[in-house]
């Protein structure tokens, strides 16, 4: 889903789908959202991602309705959903261990609570043949879950939670029980299915890869307050705190005080007997500031000359190489004592690895490579 097509969070005539508003949820002393205020949008794909204990289930946990705030306002479609009961809210959630009932099949799973909602058979018949079709069962319509593959039983589960064609769909770290590469095809088939059913999908995950890969939009959670929420691309590019560059992805993160140099250009003073590292940033630093400069290491080179016109220019010694088919990332220590990852990619089928254990190298980056963070 590329963003110049769907941004609504960029539009401010838009309203969205789902409103917190200075919602705090106290468990005795303990204080698991506090005061966070936060907008989705229809059709989103929105991600809550953190460590354990940041807050994101809670937050679902109110959505779905087993939660109520200690104060605070939860709007879905422009009506406080707070005091609503959780079978009578527009929303469905589909947990972890998916819950199938192991004695009926796969097509009864799914007309489960279309059954219980007394709808007309033939209205009923159409709607799982729909679900079955969208998910890709119909062969296995017939079969009880322990017949099928856990991404098979995944489907159902989901077929299941769509069948009553909720407002918003929750996702409880729904790939967490398949292997590594049946998660990544469930991910784009998830992100598929939601695009065709243009139902708002909230889901809670752990796994930052799986955030990136399915999300509109990802809130990066810690100690029960939103960080930053925006687009993966945003979140990786521009993160606004260490917290965040450091969550997503690689990083390395160099200290130090800055001074302006002028055209949003700094000089970044990191280590006693080292040159400067110049930097750009388009929020305002004073001569002073204590700063972070954030780089990820696909953006630093490496080389066994010096290398001529780079700006940001370090030596060091390299500590390790992990080698990961596609990649090999370097350990560099440097004199200081300062360890920096450089990535590169392995383009070419066993080459011959220039750089080795124990050698010295030169890593370089731009003036635009990394990002000034203040805290």
């Amino acid at each position: 889903m590329s963003e110049t097509e769907f941004a609504p969070w960029l539009n401010p005539g838009e309203k969205p789908l789902i409103r917190f508003r200075n919602v705090t949820k106290n468990f005795g002393d303990f204080t698991a959202l506090d005061d966070l205020t936060l907008d989705i949008y229809e059709r989103e794909f929105f991600a809550l991602l953190g460590p354990s204990g940041c807050g994101k289930t809670t937050l679902m946990r109110m959505l779905a309705g087993f939660e109520t705030p200690t104060r605070g306002t939860i709007e879905l479609a422009g009506k406080n959903i707070v005091p609503v009961p959780p079978n009578r809210r527009a929303v469905n959630m589909m947990f972890q261990s998916y819950a199938l009932f192991p004695h009926l099949s796969v097509w009864e799973n799914i007309a489960f609570g279309l059954k219980r909602d007394r709808m007309p058979k033939a209205d009923m018949d159409a709607r799982v043949e729909k679900m079955l079709k969208l998910t890709r069962l119909e062969k296995f319509a017939q079969r009880k879950p322990h017949q099928i593959s856990g991404g098979q039983r995944q489907r159902v589960a989901l077929a299941r939670s769509l069948a009553k064609a909720p407002k918003l769909l929750l996702l409880d770290e729904p790939l967490g029980a398949l292997d590594a590469k049946l998660r990544q095809d469930t991910q784009f088939e998830l992100m598929d299915i939601q695009e065709k059913t243009g139902t708002t999908f909230v889901i809670v995950t752990h796994d930052q890869e799986e955030a990136m890969t399915v999300a509109s939009r990802i809130a990066v959670m810690d100690h029960g307050r939103i960080v930053q929420a925006d687009t993966p691309a945003n979140i990786y590019e521009q993160p606004n705190s260490v917290y965040v560059a450091d969550f997503i992805g690689d990083v390395n993160i160099i200290e130090g005080t800055v001074s302006p140099t002028g055209d949003g250009k700094f000089s970044l003073h990191w280590k006693e007997g080292q040159p400067p590292l110049t930097a750009t940033s388009d929020r305002p630093f004073s001569a002073g500031d204590a700063c972070h400069l954030a780089i990820r290491p696909e953006k630093v080179a490496i080389s066994a000359q010096e290398p001529e016109e780079a700006v940001n220019v370090v030596k060091g010694k390299v500590l390790d190489i992990a080698y990961l088919g596609n990649l090999s990332t370097y350990h560099v220590e440097l004199p200081t004592g300062t360890i920096i990852k450089a990535q590169t990619a392995n383009t070419r089928r066993l080459s011959n690895r220039q750089i080795t254990w124990e050698d010295t190298v030169w890593l370089s980056w731009t003036v635009t490579a990394g990002v000034l963070l203040a805290e």
